[in-house]
């Protein structure tokens, strides 16, 4: 098992935490089948993501058009049969998109793998921090700006802040990095409750669009309770 020091708010060094080698000691960076999988679930969180919802009318779904224009022959203009014809203005559409249902699908053990592969990459880089914990009584910007400072981070580095239950405490933290824009904060899961509802919940996507992921040490221990 590797051991990774805890720091608290202030940055300071106030012990260390265990990390299970089967959810952070994976070899990411040298495994392309490791690489392609986290692939596959951003590409699933961002295909489902997309709404589906645009959509234009065809030439049977315009308005007007039910009478033949002018006459087949003798007028000196081309023929038409209809002023819906896609080639008219205000005429129905060619090949536009319709409502679709872009939402694309992995199995449960392919999501839990390339979640604990998404871990072991930020851990082998060296950009994964354990807090011990971190609570507000109220939302304010300023202490989370200078907890990103005491952590060290180098200003514009893109940092998601990861927290363990939905508590009073730790959404003031959510509502106090909404005005930096470099800095995320997600809450994984609800106390006590079978199947969260409202909840970020920790992914691949958001662990891989940041540079440096910040976890307190519960959270450490629910992770590998769930994914072990």
């Amino acid at each position: 098992m590797a051991h990774l020091n805890v720091l608290d708010v202030n940055g300071k060094n106030v012990g260390t935490v265990e990390l299970k080698d089967e959810i952070f000691g994976h070899d990411v960076i040298s495994d392309k089948k490791k690489i392609d999988l986290m692939h596959r679930y951003v590409d699933m969180q961002l295909s489902s993501r997309r709404a589906g919802t645009a959509s234009t009318k065809t030439r049977a779904e315009v308005s007007g058009g039910g009478r033949k224009p002018w006459v087949q022959k003798h007028t000196g203009r081309a023929r038409t049969g209809s002023t819906r014809n896609p080639l008219w203005r205000h005429g129905g559409v060619i090949h536009g998109p319709k409502p679709k249902d872009w939402s694309k699908k992995l199995n449960k053990k392919m999501k839990k793998l390339a979640l604990k592969y998404a871990l072991s990459l930020r851990h082998q880089e060296g950009n994964l921090v354990v807090l011990d914990d971190i609570k507000f009584e109220t939302p304010r910007t300023r202490e989370m700006k200078n907890v990103v400072a005491n952590l060290g981070f180098e200003k514009g580095t893109k940092a998601l802040f990861v927290l363990p239950w939905k508590k009073e405490e730790y959404r003031n933290v959510k509502l106090s990095g909404k005005n930096i824009p470099e800095i995320k904060v997600i809450i994984a899961d609800n106390p006590g409750n079978g199947r969260s509802t409202n909840i970020d919940g920790l992914n691949v996507y958001d662990i891989l669009n940041h540079e440096k992921l910040v976890l307190t040490v519960d959270l450490v221990r629910k992770i590998e309770e769930v994914l072990g």
